[in-house]
């Protein structure tokens, strides 16, 4: 039989179809996604700029690691992600339960709740948080002063402003993982609690021993779209707080967007991205293996 490569023709034949299917998403994701890394890597071995071009080799990088701004807004970044992510988690499962048994409009209702912010802008949203972290007429100091409680500056003041932009950063966030843990729920079978309840199983053993467990894929999903989510913050520091005070919540996104559109440093903004990039693909990888061998055992 006539091969293509290591592929046989009449095999070729047969998965025309799904070939034809997966073309344009895979079209868009090179275009979108695999040439701009690549680009981005490329970019990032020249001193590049408006105007200018020279060869860096891995200056760029070697700059990076000596900067403190740059070192600063990793830690930052890493901040966002252990205070967001495990909250997410919790959150999302602990409200997917609570609605899974409610009823189907008021589950309804839940469900767009959760989900609105997600398709909202999150400049608007930004802008309500910015209303609520008012350090003079802000709902946030209202609730402190019902308390007898001193106001505080949410924004301004560096003991406070990374906490309470990774609190928008979870209200942002929560709304996809519910929904997608609410359709796993539903696609567990009512069989195993049946046979829980013939065994005399407590509802806490139902759900270590057959919720949990069954959860576990959507769960890495979940865990991994809030992390790479986390790391991408931006749009929050941008709106919000600038990166202060004093590059207390200054990310490496947000460091990235002004070292490339405000400075003109190409170069060194690609270096940036490559970098973020390869610590999204080594945390998702840890992620992913964690997991994977909980699932497997």
């Amino acid at each position: 039989m006539r091969r293509i490569g290591s592929l046989p023709v009449a095999g070729l034949r047969n998965h025309a179809p799904g070939l034809l299917f997966i073309a344009p998403f895979a079209v868009l994701f090179l275009l979108f996604e695999v040439y701009p890394l690549l680009n981005a890597l490329y970019l990032s071995l020249f001193d590049y700029g408006l105007g200018r071009k020279s060869w860096a080799g891995l200056s760029n990088y070697t700059y990076l690691l000596h900067d403190h701004v740059f070192l600063v807004s990793v830690a930052n970044t890493f901040g966002f992600v252990i205070g967001s992510v495990p909250v997410v988690l919790v959150f999302s499962l602990f409200a997917a339960l609570l609605i899974f048994n409610k009823n189907k409009h008021l589950a309804s209702f839940f469900r767009g709740a959760f989900y609105l912010p997600l398709v909202t802008s999150q400049v608007i949203l930004s802008i309500v948080w910015a209303w609520i972290y008012n350090p003079v007429n802000g709902v946030a100091n209202y609730a402190l002063s019902l308390a007898g409680m001193e106001p505080v500056a949410w924004l301004a003041d560096g003991r406070f402003a990374l906490g309470a932009l990774i609190v928008v950063v979870i209200s942002f966030n929560v709304g996809q993982p519910i929904v997608l843990l609410l359709a796993a729920l539903g696609n567990i079978s009512p069989d195993y609690y049946e046979a829980a309840d013939i065994d005399g199983a407590s509802p806490a053993r139902k759900f270590w021993h057959i919720t949990l467990p069954l959860l576990k894929p959507t769960l890495l999903y979940v865990m991994v779209m809030a992390t790479i989510w986390a790391f991408q913050t931006f749009v929050v520091v941008q709106m919000l707080t600038g990166g202060g005070p004093n590059y207390k919540t200054s990310t490496v996104m947000y460091l990235l967007y002004n070292t490339a559109f405000v400075y003109g440093q190409l170069g060194l903004a690609s270096a940036m991205g490559v970098v973020i990039a390869v610590l999204i693909a080594i945390v998702a990888a840890l992620q992913f293996k964690l997991m994977r061998t909980n699932l497997d055992g």
